[in-house]
């Protein structure tokens, strides 16, 4: 008998948000694998932190954080070898995943290499996109609305395309591209109806008009919802947003 693969969403950043089912998991599995930065601490690690039970054997997936284009296939390989030595002794596995597994989420990698070799479960999480719009208090969409998600990376036209043809969208990974994100979202008039969210759900969140963001960089963990569909949604945030 071979040991039980998890994909663990663990939601946005507040360790409350995490649903009980991998609360559970996390509670009784030998073995946990968490990605990790090549410089500074887990997130995925930090959010499960109050939840473990200690003892467990740990795997960090190393990530080196680089511009060029990843998933590293070296990372995940070797992530994968280490991960199925635990399986084939019996020992059920957890991979930690900060947000859902299958949204931008780095498990997808390790499912690609081992799925289709072991019992696989994925448990899906928050995202940081519902859980901005939630922290906002402007719902993403209604009715017949088109939601569109939206890689900050992608060209200017590519963006430009997108936008005019959505009714509501998250832009996500701006980090250094906010600048030039900004500056195109004022070029087709949709700065007011813009919110920026930055590191939601923990301490240090922030909300606040797009228009009001005093720094032309952005953090990894930030992202730009727009609405410009049918509904009068109300623009300003909640009192509690700082």
């Amino acid at each position: 008998m071979t040991g039980k693969l998890y994909g663990l969403g663990l939601g946005p950043g507040d360790p409350e948000l995490i649903t009980l089912k991998a609360h559970r998991i996390l509670q009784s599995v030998p073995v946990i694998a968490w990605p990790a930065p090549d410089t500074g601490p887990s997130f995925a690690r930090a959010i499960a932190a109050p939840h473990l039970p200690g003892g467990q054997i740990e795997i960090p997936i190393v990530v080196p954080m680089r511009t060029e284009r990843f998933p590293a296939k070296d990372v995940y390989d070797k992530a994968a070898s280490e991960i199925a030595v635990h399986l084939d002794a019996g020992r059920d596995v957890a991979v930690l995943c900060e947000g859902d597994p299958f949204f931008y989420g780095s498990f997808m990698y390790v499912f690609e290499r081992l799925a289709a070799s072991y019992e696989t479960e994925v448990v899906p999480g928050v995202s940081s996109m519902m859980a901005a719009a939630s922290a906002a208090g402007r719902p993403l969409a209604a009715r017949n609305d088109v939601l569109t998600i939206v890689p900050g990376p992608l060209d200017d036209a590519e963006l430009t395309n997108r936008i005019n043809a959505a009714d509501a969208l998250a832009i996500i990974k701006i980090g250094r591209h906010f600048k030039r994100l900004r500056a195109l979202i004022d070029s087709l008039n949709l700065l007011p109806h813009a919110i920026y969210a930055e590191r939601v759900s923990l301490d240090a969140q922030r909300l606040m008009p797009l228009s009001e963001v005093p720094e032309d960089t952005a953090p990894y963990f930030s992202m730009i919802l727009i609405y410009k569909g049918g509904e009068d949604w109300i623009h300003a945030l909640p009192r509690s947003t700082t």
